[in-house]
């Protein structure tokens, strides 16, 4: 068992479906698709083959600010610099917890839960009675969370 970050197959190929809107809520002509992210002890099983969200593996909290399923992301929209496309989410806060993660699947809620994006943080990392932040990469076309070249 092991948290390996990808972008799911599923996702890769559900995306030349057309299956995944990233534009921005409320940009014409759609109100694009929404987006949670979830969190994950190390014993989970996540990776390249995961296709949609699932609760086996998820962290359990003691507080208020983590329930099953996570929370909502807040998109950053798309963009295209020179011949790679990206997309990105801002940073996000569960705050009033005490759990420990080791990774983290995005998924999207608007297409069935399906898979979106696994990250593994290299190491279990921790909150105690306090805030466990999420803090996304640059909103760049060298940087972002998710990219294609």
């Amino acid at each position: 068992m092991a948290i390996t970050q990808a972008l799911p197959n599923s996702f890769k190929k559900q995306l030349l479906d057309g299956d995944h809107d990233f534009s921005l809520a409320g940009a014409s002509p759609t109100a694009g698709d929404k987006f949670k992210l979830a969190l994950y002890v190390s014993t989970a099983t996540l990776g390249a083959a995961t296709t949609s969200y699932t609760t086996a593996g998820q962290v359990s909290s003691s507080g208020t600010g983590y329930t099953t399923g996570g929370l909502a992301l807040v998109n950053g929209g798309t963009s295209l610099v020179s011949t790679t496309a990206f997309t990105d989410f801002a940073d996000l806060s569960f705050q009033n917890v005490t759990l420990t993660a080791r990774g983290c699947l995005i998924y999207n809620t608007s297409f069935s839960n399906s898979a979106v994006a696994v990250l593994n943080f290299g190491a279990d990392k921790t909150a105690t009675s306090g805030t466990f932040t999420i803090q996304f990469p640059a909103f760049t076309n060298t940087s972002a969370i998710i990219r294609i070249a």
